[in-house]
C-alpha cells in the first residue's frame, strides 16, 4: 500500500491500485487520464479535491457510473479518507484483493453501495 497516494477524485483507491507504481494520482501530472477524465475536469473546475464534496454527488458521470467508485467515495465522505485507507489496509492484510484480474477484484460485483460499504468496514462478504 502506498498510503500517501490516498484516493482519487472519483474514489479510485490509488493507494492500493495495481498501477500505482506508474501513476502517482490525479493531481501528480503522471495520470494518463488527466486530459480526458470527466471526474477530474469537473471536480477541478468546481475547486473540489474529491467528487463527494459536490452537491450533485453521486452524479453517475465518468468513473462514478461504477458502484465501487460511488461506495468508496461515499465511505470517504461519511467516515473520512483516513478511515477508508485504514479499512483498505486491514482488508488487504486479511487477503482482500483490490485488483485480482485487470482492474477487477474483491470490491467489484456489488450492485448495492451500502453492501459494499459494509464489506469495506468488515472485510467479509
Amino acid at each position: 500500500m502506498k498510503r500517501e497516494l490516498g484516493i482519487g477524485r472519483c474514489g479510485l483507491a490509488c493507494a492500493i491500485c495495481s498501477k500505482n507504481s506508474e501513476c502517482a494520482g490525479c493531481d501528480s501530472g503522471s495520470c494518463s487520464a488527466s486530459g480526458w477524465c470527466e471526474n477530474r475536469k469537473c471536480s477541478t473546475g468546481k475547486n473540489f479535491a474529491h467528487c463527494y464534496e459536490c452537491d450533485e454527488f453521486p452524479c453517475g458521470k465518468g468513473m462514478l457510473v461504477k458502484t465501487r467508485m460511488q461506495a468508496f467515495s461515499e465511505f470517504a465522505r461519511r467516515y473520512g479518507e483516513k478511515e477508508l485507507l485504514n479499512c483498505l489496509e486491514r482488508n488487504e492484510q486479511m487477503g482482500v484483493i483490490y485488483h485480482r484480474e485487470g482492474f477487477t477484484g474483491d470490491y467489484d460485483g456489488f450492485s448495492d453501495i451500502e453492501e459494499l460499504i459494509a464489506f469495506i468496514k468488515s472485510g467479509k462478504k
